[in-house]
């Protein structure tokens, strides 16, 4: 009876409450302008509600888990996300263009989702295997688990996902003691290579030019965002609109339901990729500044309970969900403000969608078991 009131009181306390406020005014925040983004309170804002009632309850049950038990489901967890991942490349849905759902007869999934929680675990898993000083070994067969699902989601195509799996899987990597001198060359290729694509634009985003690694619609995002008026009606609508939107708001905005980019439906995706867009120009500069506040408090936080573990796996597991969540922030405002290409990250807890706020939802779970977990007594 004893450590049935104990496992109790472990789910009532399995709550980290200085992540949890702050991911209740990120919710809060969310339905908000999700209800101002939709006009109303629709099915869409009704299902947005119920997205969120759900990945809260999937962070609850992760978080009374313990994190060691997490990690030891970190190689079934990565090669299911494996085997669904290469079941989408022969039997999966074409939508868009992109095939990146597996329709299971009762529901539909997008494999790749789970892949932004699998990678980093089955990393830190890994290296907590193998404590101690990185090897070139250690490298290898590191970027060699983190590339397998990097190439099989970049091949669906869903290059926004592919950077998110990528970003969790390489500060695992780097957390776990990759040496500097191997990211300078791969810095020094990225600047030249952006400096090369900048200085010979007119080449390189001509139609009949083919840029061989890169899908077409790959190549456009990366020529609009140098260049958004040489397509001002098609490819460089949604950054045109959105920069306008964002602009327009000014210091104070334009008041809550009064954003009339968003109302008269210039700006695309609106819900969805480009909901910042919708927050900047009805609450302007001081509620765009106060949001990226709670972002920062969020990953302030998340890196305060990676340096709070002792156990080393849990501590890589943790800073790097905490700074996939960056990149979530980062990669969404510098698209919908220009200095990004468009790749279709959401925003976290703002952005309309079921399947990736369950996956947020499930991260900060692990950093909440992380943060507040401790061995019952007998």
């Amino acid at each position: 009876m004893k450590i049935i009131f104990r496992v109790l009181f472990r789910c009532l306390t399995s709550i980290d409450w200085p992540l949890m406020l702050i991911l209740s005014l990120l919710a809060t925040v969310g339905m908000v302008v999700m209800h101002s983004a939709v006009g109303s309170t629709d099915a869409r804002f009704a299902d947005q509600a119920r997205n969120f009632y759900v990945a809260f309850a999937a962070m609850w049950v992760v978080a009374v888990t313990p994190p060691r038990l997490i990690l030891k489901f970190a190689v079934p967890f990565y090669v299911l996300g494996i085997a669904l991942l290469l079941a989408v490349m022969f039997a999966g849905e074409t939508s868009k263009g992109a095939t990146r759902w597996l329709n299971l007869g009762i529901t539909r999934i997008q494999p790749s989702e789970m892949m932004k929680i699998a990678a980093p675990l089955m990393l830190a898993w890994y290296f907590q295997k193998r404590e101690g000083p990185m090897k070139f070994l250690d490298l290898c067969a590191s970027s060699a688990l983190l590339l397998v699902p990097f190439l099989l989601i970049v091949k669906q195509p869903d290059l926004g996902t592919a950077i998110l799996v990528f970003g969790a899987g390489f500060f695992v990597i780097y957390f776990a003691g990759m040496s500097f001198k191997f990211l300078i060359p791969v810095m020094l290729i990225g600047v030249v290579g952006i400096g090369s694509i900048y200085v010979n634009q007119a080449t390189l985003c001509d139609d009949d030019f083919d840029w061989v690694v890169l899908h077409d619609y790959q190549k456009h995002r990366i020529c609009t965002l140098l260049d958004p008026n040489t397509d001002p009606l098609g490819k460089g609508f949604h950054t045109i609109q959105s920069t306008i939107a964002v602009g327009s708001g000014g210091l104070y905005g334009k008041g809550y339901m009064n954003g009339t980019q968003t109302h008269l439906d210039f700006i695309p995706e609106r819900t969805t990729d480009f909901i910042f867009a919708v927050f900047a120009e009805e609450f302007g500069l001081y509620g765009g500044v106060t949001l990226l506040v709670l972002y920062l408090l969020l990953i302030f936080r998340g890196l305060a309970i990676a340096l709070g573990t002792q156990h080393y796996g849990e501590r890589l597991l943790a800073g790097a969900l905490t700074m996939v969540l960056f990149i979530y922030v980062f990669v969404n405002v510098g698209m919908v403000t220009g200095i990004l290409p468009v790749v279709g990250v959401p925003l976290p807890f703002l952005s309309y969608g079921g399947t990736a706020l369950l996956t947020i939802g499930i991260a900060c779970g692990i950093l909440m078991s992380i943060s507040k977990y401790r061995p019952l007594r007998t």
